[in-house]
């Protein structure tokens, strides 16, 4: 069965004629006027933001699963899924939003609003607690002055949770900025805070 097949039999082809670029723009553009608070690192117009949304929605229309991947790239665009998103992407996959808003919330690695300039994710798995992960999450937290799962107010550093990235033997792990860190100790936290406050 061919893709035009299958975009034919569950309707694609039909839905993606209904729902061309300018539709999900308009969508997006009105719920993203909407929004008076919006973080001061989407420097996007809400035209713009609209723009790219519907792009990227037009781009996985007809193909199997599409949600994950476009989430995925939505991020990778703006930096971030934000909420008025959800909408225009539900309609253009024909989803409800509440799924879609599921999925989002389901995976820790998206996010709903911009991340901080420097991203450092300490493991939580089992390995790396058993090996003192408890420990140095507390002192991460004081020493970079910002909560687990919170940014700091000055945009510089978020501290997040990963759970295992795979280098057990050599816990406690970390990320940091996508760069993986191992055996985590009060000088190794202590050069990460030095790199992420510069």
């Amino acid at each position: 069965m061919g893709a035009a097949e299958i975009g034919g039999k569950f309707g694609w082809e039909a839905m993606a004629s209904n729902l061309p670029a300018a539709a999900l723009r308009v969508t997006v553009t009105s719920r993203l006027r909407r929004n008076v608070a919006k973080p001061a690192s989407m420097q996007q117009a809400p035209e713009t933001m609209a723009a790219e949304i519907a792009r990227i929605v037009a781009l996985h229309l007809g193909r199997r699963g599409p949600l994950l991947p476009l989430l995925h790239d939505v991020q990778a665009a703006l930096g971030c899924i934000p909420d008025e998103a959800v909408p225009a992407i539900a309609h253009g996959l024909n989803l409800s939003r509440a799924e879609v808003h599921g999925v989002i919330t389901f995976y820790h690695d998206f996010r709903r609003a911009p991340a901080a300039r420097h991203v450092v994710r300490l493991c939580r798995a089992e390995a790396c607690q058993a090996r003192g992960g408890v420990v140095i999450e507390a002192q991460a937290a004081r020493r970079l002055g910002v909560s687990m799962g919170e940014t700091r107010a000055d945009g510089q550093v978020s501290l997040e949770a990963a759970f295992c990235l795979g280098l057990c033997a050599t816990g406690p792990n970390a990320l940091v900025d996508g760069r993986p860190i191992s055996r985590i100790d009060e000088a190794a936290l202590e050069a990460i805070a030095t790199k992420v406050e510069a």
